[in-house]
């Protein structure tokens, strides 16, 4: 050093990027397989090699701090209601668009449901706002697919893979974005107190003013306090008619090409999700189309709730997947009290305890996108019914609790703005109250038990194929199926029950699925005893070398 240079920077771990995404984790390609989407697997290796490119992960970081600006009018003060986005979340968007992460599942290949699934938990590790109007726009298909002639207009454009982020008339773009209105001030979940009102045209004014295009149009008066990625081309709201709250399209520009009185009052200043835009608005004498029986919306939402709450456990998992990598790495590269941070024995109890969370995040949430994949099988279904709400209630609380336990390993380099953990950190919460906080998750759980015998066996018939190979895993699963059926009636207890099916499923695919190390890890810390406290509770015995080895591979 010369007599200016104060010291010489060493012994600082590298950035986690350049690095494929999908190569590096065994429990993702294996569970891709495992689950029927062995065919993406090609698609999902190039995609992986492009997310952990290192200009690819900066988008991330560029879209967050240059979040979205509202611009209530133009230069002459007409109303236009426009949201300015950095260039790095339009790189990010049509990166997903153009990977058909809005459509695989609805393009007909078997398995699609589980290849999406992989591929929304690599993105889920680069930027997790972008993922807001992507999910809404995968969610709305089934919805939009029973509504006849305006599912025909729209879903072409829906399914699109070209992403289109002008302001124009649908009949204009190459490709459409839908976004969704459900909550108000007075209700939040509970969409029944909604006040908006919606009135249908008279034939003669609705041609009068659209022409055909106009035929089943509705007045739109309201509100909506939380109006997610006001930028898209539609938004399916919940509005009062007069046979009762019922489902509409409420589209951004109308048939005869002007702007729909959509009035955008501020963008939310959010905790996490910065890159995304989410509104209030009000709607002055807007124009929505009926989707589904008028009085029947909170049933024609249903189905697009549960995509919505899928993409929440994904989101999670991705999350958490996204925080142990840069951990895991860091501990790699770090030296502490002359040796590496991850061959320190309690390091690695707390590095092993992580990746043990991530690995059955990853399993849980591929198995219940095979649920979404199978169609009619009623089994299948009544899972679903089941694993979904609990899933999204169990993995979205544990996700803000591993991220910051992997900021912890990094330490102050985690804590600063400069990497990616405090980005991270902030974002967890949102899968938690975002469709649903966990208190509604739980009591959903509940309703499916209460109403169907048969979601309580296809429970017991997914459980009962890890055999007797663990008398731990045994012991936990009949404990749990005794309770269910009282369990049901038990709303006090409903989050005690969602957790511990949640991790029942994990624990039952782990040890069918996963290497004894993990399997073994998995049930002695959180089947043989409650799972519970801080990360780094592993009993003596867990093989945390060869956890860690699995859960970032070199």
């Amino acid at each position: 050093m010369n007599s200016f240079e104060t010291h010489e920077v060493f012994n600082q771990a590298t950035p986690f990027e350049n690095s494929n995404l999908y190569a590096c984790d065994a429990a993702l390609g294996e569970g891709v397989l495992r689950e029927g989407a062995g065919w993406a697997a090609p698609a999902l290796d190039a995609l992986g090699a492009r997310l952990g490119d290192a200009e690819l992960l900066d988008l991330g970081r560029q879209a967050n701090q240059n979040p979205p600006r509202l611009h209530s009018v133009d230069r002459a003060g007409r109303r236009i209601d426009e949201i300015e986005f950095h260039p790095a979340w339009h790189r990010l968007m049509d990166v997903m668009i153009s990977a058909g992460a809005h459509a695989w599942p609805w393009e007909g290949a078997a398995g699609a449901h589980v290849a999406r699934a992989a591929l929304y938990l690599l993105f889920g590790q680069v930027e997790n706002g972008a993922q807001c109007p992507v999910t809404m726009t995968f969610a709305a298909v089934p919805a939009l697919r029973q509504a006849g002639a305006l599912g025909a207009r729209w879903l072409p454009r829906i399914l699109s893979r070209h992403y289109d982020p002008r302001s124009l008339p649908v009949e204009q773009k190459r490709g459409a974005l839908i976004g969704m209105g459900m909550t108000e001030k007075q209700g939040g979940s509970d969409v029944r107190a909604n006040t908006t009102r919606a009135e249908i045209l008279g034939p003669e004014e609705a041609r009068a003013r659209f022409g055909d295009e106009g035929e089943g149009a509705w007045r739109i008066v309201g509100h909506k306090w939380f109006f997610s990625a006001p930028q898209s081309d539609a938004h399916l709201i919940l509005a009062q008619a007069e046979a009762g709250l019922s489902c509409f399209l409420v589209p951004r520009f109308l048939p005869d090409g002007s702007r729909n009185a959509v009035r955008v009052q501020r963008l939310k200043d959010k905790l996490g999700n910065r890159s995304n835009a989410s509104a209030e608005v009000e709607f002055c004498d807007a124009v929505g189309f009926l989707v589904g029986p008028a009085g029947r919306g909170v049933a024609t939402i249903l189905e697009m709730a549960s995509h919505t709450r899928l993409d929440c456990v994904l989101g999670s998992a991705g999350i958490m997947r996204a925080a142990l990598t840069h951990a895991l790495h860091h501990a790699r590269g770090r030296q502490a009290f002359g040796r590496a941070l991850a061959s320190q024995p309690l390091m690695q109890n707390v590095l092993a305890d992580l990746a043990l969370e991530s690995e059955a995040a990853t399993a849980f949430a591929l198995r219940l996108a095979r649920c979404f994949d199978a169609g009619a099988d009623p089994a299948e279904a009544q899972l679903r019914r089941i694993l979904t709400p609990a899933g999204k209630y169990w993995l979205c609380k544990r996700a803000p609790a591993l991220t910051c336990e992997a900021m912890e390993v990094m330490g102050g380099n985690g804590y600063v703005e400069d990497g990616p953990l405090a980005r991270l950190y902030r974002e967890a919460p949102v899968n938690s109250i975002w469709e649903g906080s966990g208190n509604v998750m739980c009591l959903d759980v509940l309703r499916a038990l209460a109403k169907s015998p048969d979601a309580r066996a296809a429970l017991r018939r997914e459980l009962e194929l890890a055999g007797e190979a663990s008398a731990a895993l045994t012991a936990y699963r009949e404990r749990l199926l005794g309770e269910l059926e009282l369990a049901a009636s038990d709303e006090y207890g409903a989050r005690r029950l969602a957790e511990r099916i949640v991790i029942a499923v994990q624990g039952a695919l782990l040890v069918r699925h996963a290497p004894p190390c993990v399997a073994d890890a998995f049930i002695a810390s959180r089947v043989a005893q409650d799972c519970g406290g801080a990360f780094g509770r592993l009993p003596g015995g867990a093989d945390c070398a060869a956890i860690l080895a699995r859960a970032l591979v070199a």
